[in-house]
């Protein structure tokens, strides 16, 4: 069933780009541009997301794939906004290992004739603008759902908690970056918990359980679960941006530490000896390749790297054991228990 939402996921995402292509063009060829590289920014990806909507819904006796399908594009959607917002915050320019859509208008610009500065605002307005499109886009997918009112709403309440929530985390992950003061583990997690949790776990389960119509005692159950996994997802996530292979992940490892992002790392480094040479360095945009070398080296060598891995791992069990106690169908939670095993232990 996984290859076939894939496909009916990528199927359902042709139609949509296809349609607001036609809708674009009375608008200028800058404007089709920025639909066409949308749907480019939306191609690949491991459509975690529209997955988890569909495990959850299948997982409760769903059987309408075309309902699914629907539910697991707002996702993706939510999703791709929020990759494209967050590519302008952090200003990276690649992106799954392509040209972000900001580097790709900042390119357009320059092919034009464009000066430098006025190119990034090029880059940098478009890449808002897109995000702008497919944020709206996901709530007109569960708007038009042909299910009762008192379901849909729940499911628009569900993508609300996903927005609302991200962008506190969101905020905050930028207002602490760089920040000599290293914020504690417990302020560092809640981030986590709430920048990408919510809404890569959390909302995509419980609206797969809610459009099957699920207990509400199951739905609570797949928010807990859902959290403790997405915390240890983006804590294994923070790793890769540290120690990862960008040949296998697509991003930098160096963008982390030149914008001084705080993660589990940073905050058990801060409790060493080798806090005051990594946070010199940390935050600094001039930042090179060997200097980056020596924080990884450093980062190894006070322990941060076994340190944030262990804690991965035990928000996997903790999870399991959320999963252990909630009242699922039993082929749910197996597939459940793969995936919280497999949060910790990626290499992209």
């Amino acid at each position: 069933m996984t290859d076939l939402l894939t496909s009916t996921v990528d199927d359902g995402l042709r139609t949509l780009f296809a349609e607001t292509l036609i809708r674009s063009r009375r608008y200028g060829d800058h404007y089709t541009r920025l639909w066409e590289s949308l749907e480019q920014q939306m191609a690949g990806g491991k459509r975690i997301r529209p997955h988890l909507v569909n495990c959850a819904y299948e997982g409760f006796g769903g059987a309408d794939q075309a309902l699914v399908t629907r539910v697991a594009i707002a996702f993706e959607l939510l999703h791709t906004a929020f990759i494209i917002h967050d590519d302008v915050i952090d200003g990276d320019v690649v992106r799954r290992g392509r040209p972000t859509i900001a580097a790709r208008f900042a390119q357009r610009g320059r092919a034009g004739g464009v000066d430098p500065r006025r190119s990034r605002e090029w880059g940098e307005t478009a890449a808002v603008l897109a995000g702008d499109l497919a944020l709206s886009l996901a709530p007109r997918e569960l708007a038009l759902l042909p299910i009762p009112e008192a379901r849909r709403a729940a499911l628009l309440d569900v993508l609300d908690r996903a927005v609302f929530v991200s962008a506190a985390g969101e905020l905050a992950d930028v207002v602490t970056a760089g920040s000599m003061a290293a914020q504690p583990m417990e302020l560092v997690l809640a981030t986590l918990e709430h920048k990408t949790a919510v809404y890569s776990f959390e909302c995509p389960l419980t609206a797969g359980a809610i459009l099957a119509g699920a207990p509400d005692d199951s739905v609570e159950a797949l928010a807990r679960f859902g959290r403790l996994v997405g915390v240890a997802f983006q804590i294994t996530d923070d790793i890769l941006g540290v120690f990862g292979d960008p040949a296998v992940t697509g991003k930098s490892t160096t963008s982390d530490l030149r914008s001084g992002k705080q993660t589990a790392l940073t905050a058990h480094a801060a409790t060493t000896d080798a806090w005051p040479f990594i946070s010199t360095r940390l935050g600094d945009p001039a930042l090179d390749d060997e200097g980056a070398d020596s924080v990884r080296a450093a980062l190894l060598d006070c322990g941060a790297l076994d340190a944030a891995r262990r804690l991965a791992d035990e928000h996997v069990a903790l999870a399991r054991f959320e999963l252990d106690a909630a009242e699922l169908p039993d082929a749910l939670k197996v597939t459940l228990a793969e995936l919280a095993e497999r949060a910790a232990e990626r290499s992209r």
